[in-house]
Formats: C-alpha cells, structure tokens, sequence
C-alpha cells in the first residue's frame, strides 16, 4: 500500500528547519529560523511546547533526554529534554554551526560549521573535544560510523571526507560536489548519512542519485536513482532496520528505496514542491517526518513495510503463473482503499492546518493517493528494478548476481504486460467532504461548530467532558449558554431565532436534528427528530421562521422553526454546505467529478417566502484552478457569497443575471505564504470583509479569543494605479455593493430612502469626475458613453460641462441623450402609475376613497414642505436675477401631462409641483453655477423630505419602491435657449415685461429683497466697466477687468472712494429700487449686455472662495482657460 501522506502544517517561519523524533518516537522534534525548538505530540497538535534556544536555530539532534542545537550565537547549546531547561554550552566556533548530530550511544556529538572546521565534543565533559581540519570551505552536514570509528562530512569545497576519529586523519576524499562559497549558494545540503546498525555503506546524495559506498574499502557499491527525480537531492536518512534509504530533493520528492533490492518503493511529491530540508524516520513504526525550507513539518504513514513482509509477499505475487488473479485481487482491495484514502485526503485538505491547495495536481494524485495504483505502481518499480539489475549486472557481488537470476525469471511477465494500454489522462479529483462554513474541522477536541453574525458555538470534547457553549454577539438577543454533549453533536448553525445542532448516526442510535428555539413565546423550547435509518445529516442552516437539513440520501428536509416538518426534496447531487438568511436558502453539491485538483459544484438559491421560487437552478459555481470551497454564506444585507480555499471573495451580481463578481482576495492581504484569513462575515453597507487572521494555519484555535480584523474589497479591474482605473472601480463596486437595495424593494422589505439617495450621489459624483478626465483626454466618445450610466440631473451638469469648456458637438451629443432619458422616465412614469391604478380598481370603493382623503394631506403637506424649501433656497445667493432656462409657461403641453400622472398617486411625492419646479429648474441648469454637485444634494434633500411624510400616511402593506422623479428632469433642447447672449433675454424682457413677470413674479420680487448692499467699488465698477473694456478691448475674464478696476480705484482721491463708499451704504436700496422701476435707456441697455453676466460670475468666483469643497472644484473646472 502506497505511503498515506498527511497534509503539512506550519511549524516555523520561512527558513531551514530541521526535525527529529526521541527515542521512543512519543513525539516530533523541530527547530527553524525562530529560534525555537517545538516538541509536538503528533501531526494534530495544536498547541506544541517551544524551547526558545536563540535567534535562529540551524540544526538540532536528540538522544537519551539530551536535547543539542546549533544556534546562531555560534554555539552548540545543550538542553534538558523534554524540560528543555538549559544544561550549558558544549562548544563554539567562530561561525555558525551548519549541522549537528549525536553517535549512536548518545555519548558524543558533532557539529561542522562555517568556519570549515568539524569538532566531536564530549556531551559529559565538554572540555573533551577533538578538531578535524581539512576542508577549504564551510562544511554542510556530518555523521557518525555507528562504531565511532570513522566521521564523514561534505563541505561547499566540493568534496566528501571520511575521518578517521582516533587520530583526525582523512582516511579518504571524494571530490563529488559542486564547488560554492557559503551554505546558502549550495545547490544542495548534502545531509549523508551510515547505516545505522552495522554502518557498511554510506549514503551521500550527488545531484539527482545517491552513491552508497562500502565501510573500508571506500568503493562505490551502486547508485539509486529514479526518473521521479528531476533536481538534485537534498537529504537522505536510513530507516532503522537498515533496509530502506528515503532522500528528499530540492523540488519536494521524497523517494523510498528497498536498499537490497535496489527498488523505488515510494515516490511522494510535496504540496508545493518547497524544498526538503529534514527528513527523520520513526524509531519504530512506518513514519517518516520531512520538514520544507518554508518551516512546514509534514508525515508520511504506512511508509514501506518495516518487517520485509511486504517485499516478500511481492515477489511470490510475481512469480505466480496465473498473472490475472494478482490483479482481480488487487484491484478489489484497491477500490476499497482507494475509496477510504479519497476521502481521508478530502478531509486532510478540508483540514486547513497545511497548506492542500492542489498544486501539482498530477503529482499529488498520482502519488500521495495511490500513484495509478498497485497495479502500475508495481509494473513502474518492478521495471525501475530490471534496469537497476541489468545495469549493475557485471558489478555485483555471488549474492546479487543470484538475486538477479531470480529476477530474470520474471522479466518477460514484466515486460509483456508493460506493453499493456494504461490510462495516462487526467485523474479524477477528490471530491469535497460537506462542511459547516465557520467551523473549524471535527476531529479537533477544542473547536468552533460555528462562528457567525450572530454568535459562535464552541464545542470541547475533552476525556473529562464533552460540552458546548453557545456566545451571542448581541446579549440582548439571548445570554450565553451552556449545553452538554452527550450525543456528540459535530454539526451546528445560530440564528437570532433558535441553535440548530446535529449529529452523525451510530450503530444504536439514528442521526439527530436538534433545535432549542430561544424566541418561542411557549415554555417548551426544544424538539428533536430522527432521521430515517442509514441516513445521516451532512449540513444543515437556519433562516427566519425555518430550518433546513441535508442528508447522505440526497434529500433536503425543510422544518418549520417550531419543528413542523415541511417540504421534502432531492438535491442534484451530494451536499457541500448550507446557508440560510431571510427567506433565502443556498446549497453547494456535488455536479459531478473534478479533474486535475478542481472541484465540480453546483449552487441552488430558494426563497422559501409565501411565493416559493428558484433563483439559481443548480449553475455552475465558480472556483479558482485547483481549489475548493471554504465559505459560503450570505451578506449581513442578503446577498449570497462565498469564498474558495484560495482566498477568492465572490459575491452575486443580481443586475448581471445572477453572476458572481469577485470582490476580494485575501492573500493580497497575507503577509507569509502560510498565513490565511478566516472568514466570518460579510457587510455590504459598510464594505467590510470580516475574517481573522491566521498565522500558518487556516483556521483560528480556540483559546485565546482570536481577534477579528475587517479587510476592504477590490474589484480586479485593470490599471488600478492609474486614477481612470480607480475611479472606474469605486463605481461599480458602489454599483455591485447597492444591488441588494433594489432586490429588497422589489421584495417589499423596508430600508433607508437617504441611503439610496447618498449612493446615487456617490455614483453620479465618480461619473462626473471620469467625464471630466475623458474632456480633459479629448475623449468625447468616452465621455458620452459615461453619461449614459448618468442620471438625467447628471447628464444635464454634464450638458453644461461641456458647453463651457467649448466642445459643442458633445453638447449636442448629450443634449441628445438628455431627450431620450427624459422620455424614457416619462414612460416609466405612465407605465407605474397604469400599475398602480389596476391595483386600486381591483379594491373596493371604500379602499379607494380612503386613500383619496390621505392624498390631498399628502400634497398639502407635500406643498408646504415645499414652500419651506423654497424660502431656505430664496435666501441663498447662488442664483441671483437668473431666469429659468428651462421654465415653460403653464399652457405648455408637458405641464399638464406631468401632473396628471403624479396627481392621483397615493401618497407620493409630487415633483413637478409648479410652485417648485421653476426655483429647482433654476438651481438644476444655472448656467453660472459653481456648486454643481451640491444642488443634486439639495435636490434628493428636497425630494426626501415629502416621501417620509407620505410614508408615514401610507397602508402597512409592503409595496415595491421606485426612484423618485425629480422636477428638473426636462427635455434638454432648451440648454442651447439658456446658452444665448444675455441680450437677447433682456431685449425679450422689454418686449414681454408682463410674460416675464408672470412666470416668476415671486423670485423676482424675493432676489430684490435679498440682495446684499453693494460696496462703493463695486457700484464704481458697473458704471465705469464700459470705460474699462473700452480702453482695453482684449480683457475678456472678469478677474482682469476687476484688477484693472482696483487700480484705477486707487488712483481716486480720498474725498471721491468715501463719497462712493457713502453713496452704497446709504442709497444702495432706493438706488436699486429705482433702477428696476424706471425704463432702462439705450446706453443702460448696452451697459447691462456687457456688465450683468460679468458681474453675475464676479459673484461665482466670490462664492467659489467663500466655500471650497471638492464639487466645487469639479464645477470650476470648466472656467479653465485652454
């Protein structure tokens, strides 16, 4: 049976890292880069005792309670084992020490350094010590003749000596290495090593072979190699009955050879392929514990067969001359194996205590699950034999030369079936265990079932007691609880209802759904059911008023929360995991079998509601290469997400029909390639991914409390340095993370109108930053693509935009758009409100006059809130003398077809009310106005403020909402009619002063009372501005007519600037009353063609430097001279 490979774990951080077991085999020794020595029980434990021997530990060797290491002080220290109390300082070097070991007796020790020296110390009297001098560079790696006869140790100076110990002579040098400097430049260790017990041969690994030459003679008996080895080796270790020699290579191989019979008996591959760098039999049983350069320690099982029993029964199934019963034989047991071995390898990669991320897939699958099987795995060695033994035929000794002749009578078996077609395709993936998103796995006795929004549930199932305590986030909404667990309860999920637990079924006892529901208003708080015989519960969920569980029959049991049992339905396939929230219920299954590492699933999204439908319908769900599910579950907000092993966010899209957008990778996040983030929650509104950080491990311990970090999310959208880049993906992860708004309102589910509004203000302000970087990069075309994704209002700034910064072909363009926008709303207005009057038809009469008495309040209040706004508006100076350009008189056709629409609407807000319109049309398309953005924030204010009011007179029953219609929504044809002279409007006033009065007599009236005293300069400047352009025609921006303005100013006499400064505190009022009430002459006329749209943009830029936000900056954008 090939070596079960068990999934690695962190131990150290990056770096060398060295391991050996005691001598009994109880426990697994370690040391790394961190200086600590770890002692850890097994492969699973978590909490492994550290000795702290330095700042960096290079190599360590343990014998009889004496723990050695080599430290980074330049010592080789001695601690008590397994204490690890400190025993003294045997020896130093002037470097570091590379390589440490003990002899065989426990008695002596030596250490080879960097400073090209190998010393033996005495471990009882240090002061015993024996010095080998002769290598030219820093040596690799030493080790003991069994005897104490003779020390061999490889050096960078490329060549391999053997010491003999009595009198510190080299008894031979072979030169067998590649020449190097330093340690770390070696291509490899070197770490060689005798055969324990009798120490004839001595293995040295020489790139991608390893040499065994014979004690005292110093001859090369034969080399081990196998096509499994593509780089050089980089460790090597006899087992303890001599017959096996493993090798780790610098690739992550680990090769087993049957020393007698030459034969590669296993050939495993590392996970990552990271180097090995320690490599330790078990002193007893089949283990063989390898540690990589990255600090991760890792365990091979059933390595070999340490009796040769295994050996033995192989030949004899070899020369059986039925050949085809080896097969039927093997091939049953296989299955059962391979079935066993599949899913103890799912869950080892279930178990994220090592990183099992199915990289070099093909090699994993191949080896560490079985390699094709006994049936290939025998013809690959047997195969690798012959030619070991048909190489080696003329140099071996009467003994092998036999062994070869018993051999040969099975090379044409052999050979005949080797020609046999074998699959050589992709291999089939192991498919996924099911599991509990925000739990940790269940064979740990300290772990979490669940950790979640709502609380965590832990589980300790110690030899003492076997318990669970139940934490709430909230303790408002339950106290803590303890539970005893009796019928070893392994799965669970909480709810802000009820606890749900489950377990397995038993040779007496049947699998077990058990609910305490903690909200029921009765005393009796808990039920229980069983499961059908051979049934047993894989996951289960919990959502608001139910309960779900999954079983091995591939059947979904729906349980009302009180335990009446409803719905009962067949899944696709085997159950991965479960997620309730709402009404919404999402399960991940088996579609079918992966190849090459990846997971086949398929995901099924049910609104179990009073309208029961199937969103998704078993899809395809997305996974990264060579991953598998870790999370999945649903946003605080509702929206399904889940998360592979590769640290991949994914969220629903629902705009995009349902598809899944990535929105996070937490291994940008990740400081070392072992750490992870554990996944406990995700939040839309704020953006928060929240997880826990794990340091070499995927999963958090229990004890202590972990802490919770919070992570932002990215969209993986291209040239995300670049600002276009940046700006293009904070707009739509806005748009993704505010989906969930619309699903909840067409779902009638209540949510915060001022939230819709700020997110659609966000939205607009990024497009309108990305419009004015298209303009500024002459990308026109870009531009109006862009404000197709705008709001009408937008598209109406934009509008304006353009038109200032001269590009009117754009203008035109979007004045365009502007139309089919308007239209488009206009439409959906007519259409709702059909929908709307269908529904009121169908009620009866006293429903519809009841609403009718609500709807005049409604617009009551609606006109006096109104009527507010304007007078808060009024008082502003933003817009001063300004007419509306896109006002219309009231016999025009749009206006009365708009109040129609909205005028019988229950209890809604009437936007296109006259009283407001033609004050917020102004704000919307001022020509002059510098705060562009700030009026849609006065707009959605405006517009928010009726909606509450017609909320709170509304029925309670949940209705879809719409965007509300805003008043400055019109045709945008009349920008080109506020785009002309300011003369033409004035003339067009003399002609029609009654017209003009009658469309907004009060913002006349009102602007007049509000303006502010003018300075004596100011009036100064308006009746001698036609002098200045007439002596300097070329100053054509009003800063430079107020420039030369303040200098000819200045050049008046004192009694002539206090004259002017009396004149505008006294008679500023009565001046300008008299100005607006007495006909305006010719040269009046001409003066105010020229000084009104100058002195309304002196007014602007005044404003500009009185509030300077980031909008405004924006807006300012277009006074830019080219």
């Amino acid at each position: 049976m090939p070596a079960t490979q068990m999934p690695m774990r962190y131990g150290h951080p990056e770096g060398h890292t060295d391991v050996c077991f005691d001598d009994s085999g109880s426990c697994i020794v370690t040391c790394g880069s961190d200086g600590d020595v770890r002692i850890w029980k097994d492969l699973d434990d978590d909490d492994p005792k550290s000795i702290n021997v330095g700042d960096r530990a290079y190599s360590c060797a343990l014998k009889k309670g004496k723990l050695v290491t080599s430290v980074s002080n330049n010592t080789i220290q001695i601690h008590t084992f397994p204490n690890g109390a400190p025993d003294g300082i045997l020896t130093r070097f002037t470097t570091n020490a590379n390589h440490v070991v003990f002899n065989r007796d426990g008695a002596k020790i030596a250490a080879g350094s960097g400073d090209f020296m190998v010393k033996i110390v005495d471990v009882m009297d240090s002061s015993q010590q024996k010095t080998f001098r002769g290598h030219d560079a820093p040596v690799l790696s030493v080790s003991f003749d069994p005897k104490d006869i003779f020390l061999a140790s490889a050096s960078c100076d490329g060549s391999v000596k053997v010491w003999q110990i009595s009198d510190q002579t080299c008894a031979i040098s072979w030169p067998l290495l590649q020449k190097c400097n330093d340690v770390i430049n070696a291509k490899s260790i070197c770490r060689l090593a005798w055969q324990p017990e009798s120490g004839k041969l001595l293995a040295i690994p020489v790139g991608n072979i390893i040499k065994l030459y014979r004690r005292e003679t110093w001859r090369n008996e034969f080399d081990l190699s196998d096509n499994f080895i593509t780089l050089p080796l980089n460790v090597v270790t006899w087992s303890p009955c001599e017959k096996y020699l493993a090798a780790g290579s610098v690739n992550g191989c680990i090769v087993v050879w049957n020393v007698e019979t030459k034969d590669c008996m296993e050939r495993v591959k590392h996970e990552k392929g990271y180097t090995i760098c320690g490599l330790a039999w078990h002193p007893t049983s089949r283990q063989l514990a390898y540690t990589d350069a990255e600090g991760n320690l890792g365990l091979l099982e059933n390595v070999c067969d340490i009796d040769g029993t295994k050996s033995s029964s192989k030949v004899s199934g070899m020369g059986n001359k039925v050949y085809s019963h080896l097969f039927d034989g093997d091939d049953d047991s296989d299955n059962a194996d391979n079935g066993d071995f599949l899913n103890e390898n799912m869950e080892f990669q279930l178990i994220p205590k090592g990183r099992t991320d199915y990289e070099d897939d093909e090699d994993d699958l191949m080896l560490a699950s079985g390699y094709p099987r006994h049936r290939n795995h025998i013809l690959e060695d047997d195969d690798s034999s012959v030619e070991v033994a048909l190489m080696e035929k003329g140099s071996h000794c009467e003994k092998e030369e036999e062994k070869d002749e018993h051999w040969g009578s099975t090379h044409a078996v052999l050979l005949s079936t080797s020609r046999r077609p074998f699959y050589d395709g992709p291999m089939p993936s192991p498919q996924q265990k099911p599991f509990q998103s925000g739990s940790t796995p269940p064979h740990l006795t300290h772990r979490f079932m669940v950790w979640n929004s709502v609380g965590i549930i832990r589980c300790y199932n110690d030899d003492q007691d076997s318990a669970i305590d139940v934490e709430f986030h909230d303790t408002s909404i339950h106290h803590a609880t303890h539970l005893s667990n009796t019928l070893n309860y392994t799965i669970a999920d909480l709810s802000h209802e009820a606890i749900l637990l489950a377990c397995e079924s038993t040779t007496e006892l049947a699998s077990k759904l058990h609910c305490l529901h903690f909200s029921s208003w009765d005393s009796s708080k808990e039920w229980t059911v069983d499961m059908p015989p051979h049934e047993d519960i894989k996951a289960i969920c919990l959502g608001q008023g139910w309960a779900a569980s999954a079983t091995s029959a591939l059947l979904l049991h729906i349980f009302s929360i009180g335990g009446v049992q409803k719905e009962v339905f067949s899944l696709p396939g085997p159950v991965v995991s479960m997620a309730g929230h709402g009404e919404q219920l999402l399960i991940a299954f088996h579609r079918g079998t992966g190849f090459d590492g990846d997971q086949c699933l398929g995901i099924q999204l049910l609104e179990l509601g009073k309208k029961k439908k199937q969103v998704l319908h078993g899809d395809p769900l997305p996974l990264t290469r060579k991953s598998y599910l870790a999370w999945v579950g649903f946003s605080a907000e509702g929206t399904p997400c889940y998360v592979d092993s590769e640290g991949i966010v994914r969220m629903l899209n629902r705009r995009l029909g349902n598809t899944w957008t990535p929105i996070c990778n937490t291994k940008e996040h990740c400081k070392g390639k072992s750490d992870h983030y554990w996944v406990v929650g995700i939040h839309e509104n704020p953006q928060q991914l929240r997880c826990i950080p794990c340091k070499g491990s995927r999963f958090p311990p229990t004890l202590p409390r972990p802490a919770v970090a919070i992570l932002s999310f990215r969209l993986p959208y291209c040239q995300i340095a670049t600002e276009k880049g940046q700006m293009e993906e904070q707009f739509w992860r806005s748009v993704i993370f505010h989906n969930h708004l619309d699903y909840l309102s067409e779902n009638g589910y209540e949510y915060e109108e001022s939230t819709k509004n700020q997110t659609i203000k966000e939205q607009q302000e990024l497009l309108m930053k990305m419009f004015a970087l298209s303009c500024k990069l002459d990308r026109e075309f870009r531009c109006v693509e862009l404000a197709e994704l705008m709001t009408q209002n937008a598209v109406n700034l934009a509008i304006k935009y353009a038109s200032r910064s001269r590009r009117l072909i754009l203008a035109q363009r979007l004045s365009e758009l502007a139309v089919e926008k308007a239209a488009e709303l206009a439409a959906s207005l007519n259409e709702e409100e059909e929908d709307f009057r269908n529904k009121l038809n169908t009620s009866s009469t006293t429903e519809w006059s009841q609403p009718r008495v609500v709807n005049h309040k409604v617009e009551e209040n609606n006109s006096e809130d109104s009527e507010e706004a304007d007078e808060i508006e009024e008082k502003t100076d933003l817009h001063k003398n300004r007419q509306n350009p896109f006002c219309k008189n009231g016999s025009s056709a749009d206006g009365p077809a708009i109040k129609s629409v909205t005028s019988s609407n229950q209890g809604r807000v009437n936007p296109f009310k006259v009283s407001a319109s033609s004050k917020e049309s102004t704000i919307s398309v001022n020509p002059t106005s510098s705060n562009i953005l700030d009026n849609m924030k006065k707009l959605s204010k405006k517009s928010t403020v009726p909606n509450r009011t017609a909320n709170k007179e509304k029925s309670p029953v949940l209705k879809p909402l719409i965007p509300k219609p805003k008043s400055k929504q019109v045709p945008a044809t009349n920008f080109f009619q506020a785009c002309t002279s300011q003369t033409d409007k004035i003339v067009e006033e003399k002609k029609n002063p009654e017209n003009s009065l009658s469309e907004s007599p009060a913002m006349s009236a009102q602007n007049i009372e509000n303006e502010r005293p003018k300075t004596g300069f100011q009036m100064w400047l308006e009746e001698n501005r036609s002098d200045i352009l007439a002596d300097h025609p070329d100053l054509s921006e009003e800063p430079d007519i107020i420039r030369e303005g303040m200098n000819r100013f200045r050049m008046l006499s004192d009694e002539e600037r206090k004259a002017w400064a009396h004149k505008a505190k006294g008679g500023a009022t009565k001046e300008t009353e008299t100005k607006k009430r007495k006909e305006p002459s010719l040269d009046n006329t001409k003066q105010r063609e020229q000084g009104n749209p100058k002195e309304n943009l002196n007014l602007s830029k005044k404003q500009k430097t009185l509030d300077i936000s980031t909008n405004q900056k924006l807006s300012a954008f277009a006074f830019k001279k080219d």
